[in-house]
């Protein structure tokens, strides 16, 4: 079976090391900060001026004056800190960020990902999303594999505006996890109950598959 937003966070969760300082972008991302590995340390950046934030808070313990870049209500544990946006876009442009994970609408078989436009909709803007793309130099994207009219997300070519060209590392979806190489995407896992073949169905690009390739584990 598919995983749910959850499962996602929980398997990207996987790829966080101690030590490392990590952009959690809107939607999903936010979410692997409740999945730390215990006895990790992991200081969480969020660009609208906070480092060290920690799991989402349990409802009725909620600080209005404590959120994201996502406008969500955060913890931050012991030493966290704050600042404003010049200092938050200094640490990210600067590459003192050692992972990002940001969501995706598209992400094709180049790395290149589309994150921040549907052309015809209201957006906010872009926020900081072409700053993170631009600078950071591990990106994992969270997304579902497919938009719900069940289309794949995992293309051969990005169709809607681009966020960043060629930063994409790696792809964690409710069906897989793909390694962006250069000669395309590399399937490394899928997720519990899934085959490479529902992989396959549900990606318009073409995928590299070698070998048995492992379940996912968490």
């Amino acid at each position: 079976m598919a995983l749910d937003k959850i499962g996602i966070a929980k398997r990207i969760a996987k790829e966080l090391q101690d030590g490392f300082y990590v952009n959690l972008g809107i939607g999903i991302p936010t979410l692997v900060a409740n999945y730390v590995p215990e006895g990790m340390n992991v200081e969480f950046q969020s660009e609208n001026g906070v480092l060290g934030m920690g799991p989402f808070p349990y409802e009725g313990e909620e600080d209005p004056d404590l959120i994201n870049a996502g406008k969500q209500t955060i913890t931050t544990l012991p030493g966290a800190s704050f600042f404003d946006s010049a200092m938050s876009f200094g640490m990210i442009r600067s590459q003192h960020v050692d992972l990002t994970i940001l969501g995706a609408m598209e992400v094709n078989e180049n790395g290149d990902i589309a994150n921040w436009k549907i052309p015809g909709k209201m957006v906010k803007g872009m926020g900081g999303a072409m700053d993170l793309v631009a600078s950071a130099e591990n990106i994992i994207v969270a997304m579902m594999h497919v938009n719900k009219a069940g289309e794949s997300k995992i293309l051969k070519k990005c169709t809607l505006p681009l966020t960043g060209v060629g930063c994409v590392k790696k792809v964690v979806t409710e069906l897989a996890v793909l390694e962006i190489t250069p000669n395309g995407f590399k399937l490394l896992e899928t997720a519990p109950g899934v085959t490479v073949a529902d992989v396959i169905a549900a990606t318009e690009a073409e995928l590299i598959i070698e070998g048995d390739i492992p379940e996912m584990t968490f």
